[in-house]
């Protein structure tokens, strides 16, 4: 006659003791699914043939110790098992538990342990791996839905963004991401990669900005022995590492003209030259690029080599601000709830509905990024169940009220709203060329604008 699956918990008890299997089996089978063994094979055979939650492991064992038990969690490591194993040692040295929880086991007791404790222990596993299961879920389905990788939104401006991914994706052109800092410019780089015909090839991410010109030269073409005061031996460069894969250069508008210079001639010549060395050495790689800068502004004052713009800008990509897309906060804000509950191995938490709300009005100038790190403080910072107003740092919370539909009163009388607008706008206009100390190019960056959208300012409002 089949057997008929179980819903309950599978838990394998392995011990030598008989008398303790059997009296586990008799108190808490009710609740868990028991299964028995008296040896590591058996521990093996259990792991691979079940869908096992917890392995319960006494130690000793005829079969093997601490030193059997380090590997048995090791290749449980290197799997995609995802088995919980508490150990319970006869021994009440520390040394072998140091050992073990060192090398992943999830709790770990000294014999002998009464059956109440061993079921408190497996319900505080089952609930972590409950925890952990979900995040892999959601991270799954996130990923199903949307084919963006980590990129969450269920936006208008996000699915443009998804499809766009989608179809520059299977194609070989130089892309280039532009957005503000924070948004998720690498993450767009990757799904790029993870979604395209070079996906199994290698993706090779430089920040441009994080190292001075000397240093980025040697990290982006390498260099040969010799080449300058301590290269002591030849080393490929992120462009030379990145061949027949994906180049990311971030921040791209940091590089100095003479790198603007190299990396061009490599993009025509489909070669490079390391530092110190003759012999061209042939590359394919397909370029993405990033920056939060005005290139087009830099170009045209000359300050990014205009060829290069025109080799790196074939299709741009926009990430949206996340002040854009209000409505994504809350999918943004429980993903990462989830994620760093699972990771800190913190009970499941939830936002307050007037705390979400708030966070929503919040205008989060460092983007995704500034949002991620917040939800990180509040799992980490509340000892609660619910994330409430008092929880949020007194900035965010003090800059969302002010955001707020109740910041403005209009006067019995209205307004005139033009007049208003006018007003606002030309407060704006004196202040950026105050700053920029009447220069109408520099005044237009800080305003985002273009250079003929600032002299049509200037002579609306007679500045």
């Amino acid at each position: 006659m089949p057997s008929v699956a179980s819903d309950k918990p599978k838990v394998a008890v392995i011990d030598i003791d008989e008398a303790f299997r059997s009296q586990i089996a008799l108190d808490l089978g009710d609740e868990f699914d028991i299964l028995e063994g008296e040896d590591f094979e058996s521990a093996y055979q259990h792991i691979q043939e079940s869908t096992l939650d917890v392995l319960l492991l006494g130690l000793p064992l005829p079969s093997g110790g601490v030193r059997e038990s380090i590997e048995l969690l090791r290749r449980i490591a290197e799997s995609d098992i995802d088995t919980l194993v508490i150990i319970l040692n006869e021994d009440n040295n520390k040394a072998p538990a140091l050992k073990l929880i060192e090398a992943g086991c999830y709790d770990y007791f000294v014999k002998p342990v009464d059956s109440d404790v061993v079921g408190a222990l497996m319900r505080r596993a089952i609930k972590k791996l409950h925890i952990q299961r979900e995040n892999r879920i959601l991270r799954d389905e996130v990923a199903r839905k949307q084919s963006g990788g980590d990129l969450i939104g269920s936006t208008d401006s996000m699915r443009d963004l998804f499809e766009t991914i989608r179809k520059m994706a299977l194609a070989s052109t130089n892309v280039i991401i532009r957005g503000e800092s924070g948004t998720g410019k690498e993450l767009v780089a990757r799904a790029l990669h993870e979604q395209g015909p070079r996906r199994t090839r290698p993706f090779v991410s430089v920040n441009c900005a994080a190292l001075p010109e000397t240093l980025m030269e040697a990290e982006l073409f390498g260099y040969e022995r010799g080449a300058f005061t301590g290269a002591v031996a030849t080393k490929e460069g992120r462009v030379e590492l990145a061949n027949h894969g994906t180049l990311f250069l971030d921040e791209i508008a940091t590089l100095t003209p003479a790198l603007q210079s190299k990396l061009l001639r490599v993009l025509e010549e489909h070669a490079l030259v390391r530092l110190g060395g003759k012999k061209p050495i042939k590359v394919d790689f397909r370029l993405i690029t990033a920056t939060n800068e005005n290139l087009e502004e830099m170009a045209k004052e000359g300050r990014f080599r205009e060829d290069l713009y025109y080799r790196i800008h074939v299709v741009p990509i926009f990430i949206p601000p996340l002040r854009e897309r209000v409505d994504d906060i809350p999918l943004l804000i429980d993903y990462f709830v989830n994620v760093y509950c699972a990771a800190n191995r913190t009970p499941a938490k939830r936002i307050a509905d007037d705390t979400m709300n708030a966070l929503k009005r919040y205008a989060w100038p460092g983007n995704v990024r500034e949002l991620q790190n917040v939800v990180q403080r509040l799992v980490l910072m509340t000892d609660a169940d619910i994330v409430t107003l008092k929880d949020v740092p007194s900035d965010i919370a003090q800059a969302a009220g002010k955001n707020s539909r109740g910041r403005f009163r209009l006067p019995s009388g209205g307004i005139k709203l033009n007049q208003e607008l006018d007003a606002f706008e030309r407060q704006w206009i004196e202040t950026a060329l105050a700053q920029a100390n009447q220069v109408k190019s520099e005044a237009a960056r800080l305003l985002g604008v273009d250079r003929n959208r600032i002299n049509y300012l200037c002579r609306k409002h007679d500045l």
